[in-house]
């Protein structure tokens, strides 16, 4: 599944702004303040209004004035295009927000796709104030002569998102997996700290967002992806200078404790003696040879605590996960990073009057010319030449 297009409208600094095209790796630069952790912040805004409802998915940041763009009037509007499978049909979901006499609701929420190659797209639900019909035999829609079959539906309060329940039906089949998108939905922001300490014996399949259960998803891919694990750890020999082993132990209290083995010494190293940039290494490649690849992965700022000459290797490690089937988008300030990504991969946000605005490197003939005659982006980056004005 992959994300094609996003366009959101009155969400904070995202006050219109529209990404097409969207590759697997989707890489994001700007100053700070520019919009990159609010552009990553709609889809964890889509996941809490799916897991609870609309109103507390807005309270949590401050309620619906607070979150539309300020000194703006109308709804909230978010539009995401995208493709169940590489051939499938490019479907197309919208959510409005308003605030109704004080009180947040979805004005209207609607997904949508084509029956065959021409022809107007059918809107397989279509919901308003928490009414609507979703229709009951999508799996039929490419058939020529099928017959549509609509369900009037009506929803236990306004503020409900229509695909938080029909999500859970096999018969809504484009609702359940763009559901799933959103409830796997992942963002990293890893924090050594986190992961340094034992942790009590337990269970965890995937790497959590600040990395504080480290110590026990290496040990589940140790015990149950072994293929994996030992690809990591040969990734580690090749990368980190003298590591040549990694074990997740279990003290006689029943904590586990991760162990570092220098070639150079006897015995190994406990996680809380061993480098930053050793352990966030260790925690992005558990990260990205997760068997079962998040479906949309966020990662803030991937570059803190490692070595500059590891990053064009990470960026595309990144890449490798995201053709797995796992989309990815990046936050950073690195050239390093940069030197490892293509210009079609990156969006450039700047700020007009408040607002933020996203172009793609690639769109400017001038940088295209740049990297076709030997320069790197990140050389282009840290000599400031990804200015808007290079756009025009």
């Amino acid at each position: 599944m992959r994300i094609e297009t996003l366009t959101v409208r009155n969400y904070r600094a995202l006050q219109d702004i529209s990404l097409t095209h969207l590759p697997h790796l989707c890489v994001f630069v700007g100053a700070n303040s520019t919009g990159k952790t609010t552009l990553f912040d709609v889809f964890s805004f889509l996941k809490d209004a799916l897991l609870h409802n609309v109103r507390q998915a807005l309270a949590r940041r401050g309620g619906f004035r607070e979150v539309r763009s300020r000194g703006r009037t109308g709804p909230i509007e978010i539009e995401i295009k995208f493709r169940t499978e590489h051939d499938g049909p490019l479907v197309t979901y919208q959510l409005c927000i308003g605030d109704e006499n004080g009180t947040p609701s979805v004005s209207r929420e609607v997904l949508k796709y084509r029956r065959g190659q021409r022809g107007k797209p059918w809107h397989f639900l279509d919901f308003e104030h928490g009414k609507g019909y979703a229709i009951t035999n999508e799996g039929d829609y490419d058939k020529p002569n099928a017959e549509i079959a609509r369900e009037e539906q009506q929803l236990d309060s306004p503020d409900i998102l229509a695909i938080k329940g029909l999500g859970q039906f096999q018969r809504f089949p484009v609702v359940t997996a763009f559901r799933r998108l959103l409830e796997n939905w992942h963002v990293s922001d890893f924090h050594i700290n986190d992961a340094r300490p034992s942790q009590e014996a337990g269970y965890a399949e995937h790497l959590s967002r600040h990395g504080d259960n480290l110590p026990l998803v290496a040990q589940f891919m140790f015990e149950n992806h072994r293929r994996e694990f030992d690809a990591i750890l040969d990734k580690m020999k090749r990368r980190v200078p003298g590591i040549h082993d990694v074990q997740a132990a279990e003290t006689e209290d029943g904590r586990i404790v991760l162990k570092f083995q220098d070639g150079s010494f006897r015995d190994p190293f406990i996680a809380r003696y061993v480098s930053d940039g050793t352990i966030k290494m260790f925690a992005y490649l558990l990260l990205l040879h997760d068997p079962n690849p998040h479906p949309l992965l966020a990662v803030e700022e991937p570059e803190n605590q490692l070595y500059p000459e590891l990053l064009e290797e990470l960026a595309e490690e990144f890449r490798e996960y995201a053709e797995r089937g796992g989309q990815v988008f990046i936050s950073t300030h690195s050239p390093d990073f940069l030197n490892g990504v293509g210009l079609e991969e990156i969006f450039i946000l700047t700020k007009e009057h408040g607002f933020t605005r996203v172009t793609r490197a690639s769109d400017s003939g001038i940088l295209r010319n740049l990297v076709a005659e030997g320069d790197l982006p990140g050389a282009l980056w840290k000599q400031r030449l990804f200015r808007r004005d290079l756009f025009r």
